[in-house]
C-alpha cells in the first residue's frame, strides 16, 4: 500500500509519498480502506512542526491526517461490530469509547506522533476505533465528521448542554464553526457568525444564520453580539482564535454562559491572554477547551445528523497525494466549511 509521511526537517515540501506492506487483522482487527480524508488545523501544525511543539525533538516520521471514510476491507477473528464492506469512519481518539478521557486515550490520537494517521491506502485498527455512518452521505461528506462535527457536537450539546432558543456565537467560518452552525440551526438555536469576509458571510446566511458579524469592520463584535441577544449576552461562545479573541468572547458571553475554547487560530504559538480574574468572577462565565469526543459521542452526533439530513459543507477537494497543497490552502484560509483528500 501507499502512505504519505512526514519526515524531518518538518514542512510540506517533506511529506512523501511511501510503500509500507499491506496490514494483515489479528484477532478483533480491521483494515479500513480509506476513500476520503479531511483537513483540521492541527494538521498544518504537525505538518510544521513533526507535533505540536515548536521546538519538539521527534524526528521519526509520521503519517499525517486523523479524518477520513473509508470501508472494511479485511477483518480478524472475533469482529462482530462491522463487517467486510461496511463503511465507516476511524475515530480520531481510538481507544476513547465513552466517559472522560485519561491519558493513555490522549496520547493514541491519529495523525501525530504516537498514532499513525489516515493519509494511508489501507488503515489497521482495532474494531471497537471504527463507527459506522449514515447512508445518506457521501465519503466526502462523511470525512469531515471525526474531528471537527464531533468537537462542535460536544461543546453544544455535551458540554454547554444548549437548548432550542438558546444563542450561540461561532467565530469564523472555517469546518468546526460551520458545521456548528449546521448543528445548532437543526437543534434550534439563535446563531451569530462572525468573519473577516463579508462573501463568507453571505454564505453562511444561506446556511440559516441569524445574526453576521464582520469582524474586521467591528473588532468590538461583543457589542452586536449584546444587541442581537436583547442586551443579555450569548448563552455559548464558540472560541475559535485563541489568544486575540478570548477578551471579546468574555464580552460578549452571558452571565453564567459557556465559552467553548477550541482553537488557537489567530496564533497558535501565542503564550495565551492575561486573564481578568475580575472580569472572569463577575462574568461567572465557564471557560471549557475540549479536544473532540468519545465513540458514544461520535454516535449520538451521527444519529442527529441522519434525523436532520444535515450535509456538511466540503468546500475544496484534493487528490490525496496533494495534502501538502491542500494543508497550504488551509493555512491561507481559503476555505469556507471543509478542505477534503478524495484517494
Amino acid at each position: 500500500m501507499r502512505a504519505l509521511e512526514l519526515r524531518h526537517p518538518w514542512g510540506t515540501a517533506n511529506l512523501r509519498l511511501v510503500e509500507h506492506p499491506d496490514p494483515v487483522p489479528g484477532p478483533g482487527q480491521v483494515v479500513v480502506r480509506m476513500r476520503t480524508a479531511s483537513l483540521n488545523y492541527r494538521d498544518s501544525f504537525i505538518a510544521a512542526m513533526g507535533g505540536y511543539a515548536p521546538n519538539s525533538d521527534a524526528t521519526e516520521p509520521v503519517i499525517p491526517l486523523s479524518d477520513g471514510c473509508g470501508v472494511i476491507d479485511a477483518v480478524g477473528s472475533g469482529v462482530t461490530r462491522v463487517a467486510v464492506g461496511d463503511r465507516v469512519a476511524p475515530l480520531f481518539f481510538p481507544h476513547w469509547i465513552a466517559g472522560p478521557p485519561s491519558e493513555e486515550v490522549l496520547a493514541g490520537a491519529l495523525g501525530a506522533p504516537g498514532g499513525a494517521g489516515v493519509a494511508r491506502e489501507l488503515v489497521l485498527l482495532g474494531e471497537g476505533s471504527v463507527s459506522k455512518v449514515p447512508d445518506f452521505l457521501t465519503d466526502q461528506e462523511v470525512a469531515t465528521l471525526p474531528c471537527a462535527a464531533l468537537t462542535a457536537w460536544r461543546a453544544l450539546f455535551v458540554d454547554a448542554d444548549l437548548k432550542a432558543g438558546d444563542s450561540a456565537v461561532l467565530q469564523g467560518t472555517g469546518g468546526v464553526s460551520i458545521l456548528g452552525l449546521q448543528l445548532a440551526k437543526a437543534a434550534g438555536l439563535m446563531t451569530i457568525v462572525t468573519s473577516s469576509s463579508d462573501a463568507k458571510l453571505e454564505r453562511a446566511r444561506a446556511l440559516g444564520a441569524d445574526h453576521l458579524i464582520n469582524y474586521r469592520t467591528t473588532p468590538n463584535w461583543s457589542q452586536p453580539v449584546k444587541q442581537a441577544t436583547g442586551g443579555r449576552g450569548a448563552d455559548f461562545v464558540m472560541e475559535v482564535a485563541g489568544a486575540e479573541t478570548l477578551a471579546e468572547s468574555m464580552n460578549a458571553i452571558r452571565r453564567a454562559g459557556h465559552i467553548a475554547i477550541i482553537g488557537v487560530v489567530s496564533n497558535p504559538l501565542s503564550p495565551g491572554p492575561v486573564l481578568s480574574i475580575g472580569q472572569m468572577m463577575g462574568v461567572s462565565a465557564k471557560l471549557q477547551a475540549l479536544m473532540v469526543g468519545s465513540r458514544e459521542n461520535f454516535e449520538a452526533m451521527c444519529r442527529a445528523i441522519e434525523l436532520h439530513r444535515i450535509h456538511p459543507v466540503v468546500d475544496k477537494v484534493y487528490p490525496w497525494t496533494e495534502a501538502g497543497e491542500a494543508i497550504e490552502a488551509l493555512r491561507r484560509g481559503e476555505h469556507f466549511g471543509k478542505i477534503v483528500l478524495q484517494f
